[in-house]
């Protein structure tokens, strides 16, 4: 049978599989844009490209194009460089952090309709929430989601310690959270406020801000990759601390076979010593 901790095991591995299928895209997308940016490379000079836009939707729904817009090799090559090395990195950093935020969820969830003990009994409910609900097992599920939507609007240090609270592990304690807590704040900023930065990313973002309040708050190629780093770290982080409350036999099946593999590969890497004659002095002076 499945243990719980199995079952926590399971999410992370799942949102590791996400997080690398994002990674995969992002790449696809590049190699793509940069592809096409060869390709307008090789076009002369006086060579211009013809390209039609969605501009609304048909009835019948069918996109309804826009004439043929004729650009210049230059201006398109700017366009798939401004998509390459800015759009992409930049919704890239919004899947991880919502990949990250449903994973932190989900452990939330998973552990509090598991062990509804641990809801405060001064918890306040909605009456209709358990007038509503069908079965005992719905208005937990009701309850529970209750409590994931107050805690989803606190800010990122808060949210640490309600998650403490109920799952018995430390995230601030983790550089690697801290890290996130940076990326996530430089999404807010890009959504909400242009990508400039302002107070409220410095007070987030901590020692860990890139720039200061007013400047223009920028994420490359570099900054994704250093981002998906942390993302992968951080789920990394979790699956140890939840291991030690909730044991999962999967999580240590696949350390032992590590530590076995880097034992092989190390065995394999130790050079071979031949076996050096000893002289002495006296076998010296016999010759």
């Amino acid at each position: 049978m499945e243990s719980f901790g199995d079952k926590l095991n399971t999410v992370r591995g799942n949102t590791v599989s996400l997080l690398f299928n994002q990674a995969e895209m992002a790449q696809l997308t590049l190699m793509s844009f940069e592809q096409n940016i060869q390709w307008l490379n090789e076009l002369e000079d006086s060579n211009t490209v013809s390209v039609s836009f969605p501009i609304g939707f048909n009835d019948d729904h069918t996109p309804l194009m826009s004439n043929a817009r004729e650009y210049k090799k230059e201006v398109l090559i700017n366009k798939y460089s401004q998509l390459s090395y800015v759009s992409l990195p930049l919704n890239t950093i919004f899947q991880l952090v919502t990949l990250i935020e449903s994973f932190l969820n989900d452990i939330l969830r998973m552990i509090l309709i598991e062990y509804p003990n641990k809801i405060p009994s001064s918890k306040k409910v909605d009456i209709n929430c358990i007038l509503l609900s069908k079965s005992i097992e719905e208005a937990k599920i009701q309850i529970v989601d209750t409590i994931l939507n107050e805690i989803a609007y606190k800010s990122p240090r808060d949210y640490a310690v309600e998650f403490e609270k109920y799952t018995g592990v430390n995230l601030l304690e983790n550089p690697v959270f801290h890290k996130y807590i940076e990326i996530k704040a430089t999404r807010d900023i890009h959504i909400h406020n242009l990508g400039i930065a302002n107070d409220i990313y410095m007070t987030k973002a901590g020692i860990l801000a890139r720039v200061k309040s007013g400047q223009y708050l920028p994420v490359d190629l570099q900054y994704f990759l250093m981002s998906y780093e942390q993302c992968l770290q951080l789920t990394e982080v979790l699956e140890t601390e939840m291991d030690k409350i909730w044991p999962s036999a999967v999580y240590r099946k696949k350390i032992a076979e590590e530590v076995d593999d880097d034992a092989i590969q190390n065995k394999a890497k130790k050079p071979k010593t031949t076996p050096v004659k000893k002289t002495t002095i006296q076998n010296k002076i016999k010759k």
